[in-house]
């Protein structure tokens, strides 16, 4: 009885921390050959105050939350160390040139239909507790609808 009550108490709290976050209408930017970094994007939901700090993907070797800045006249990208804060009520919308998941690191060609599976790691700001949201994201061909001009990755 002890085990099937532990049981039930860990698949509410995983639960309760996935309700934390909704995610809503994400995609990936297709590929060409060769091509190692692509974009995520989606809109979050957060029901607390999080931060969205990592993630992982069985198609990157790095997965990283990335911004775009202006550096002089140039737009530069760049990590958001510590993670990206999401406030409580609020939709943080990660599109192109602005917040966005870099895929790096990529392990093949990621074409129009595909699904992208991704972990992302987040982190309840009041508890300092961690938490992931499994997500499958799908590819959008190279000038397809949701596509914009091509990001400037510096060294990626």
């Amino acid at each position: 009885m002890k085990r099937i009550s532990l049981t039930l108490a860990t698949l509410l709290l995983a639960g309760a921390a996935q309700a934390q976050v909704s995610i809503h209408d994400p995609w990936v930017r297709g590929t060409v050959p060769q091509q190692k970094a692509t974009g995520l994007f989606m809109n979050i939901d957060a029901a607390q105050d999080v931060r969205l700090v990592a993630g992982q993907s069985p198609v990157a070797g790095v997965v990283e939350v990335h911004e775009m800045v202006m550096d002089g006249d140039v737009m530069k990208m760049r990590e958001v160390k510590g993670g990206l804060e999401i406030a409580k009520g609020r939709t943080m919308n990660l599109k192109p040139g602005g917040y966005h998941v870099m895929l790096m690191e990529l392990k093949q060609t990621l074409k129009g239909g595909d699904m992208v599976p991704v972990t992302l790691t987040f982190e309840d700001i009041a508890s300092k507790k961690r938490f992931t949201q499994e997500l499958k994201a799908p590819v959008t061909a190279l000038g397809g609808g949701n596509a914009a001009p091509a990001m400037q990755h510096g060294k990626h």
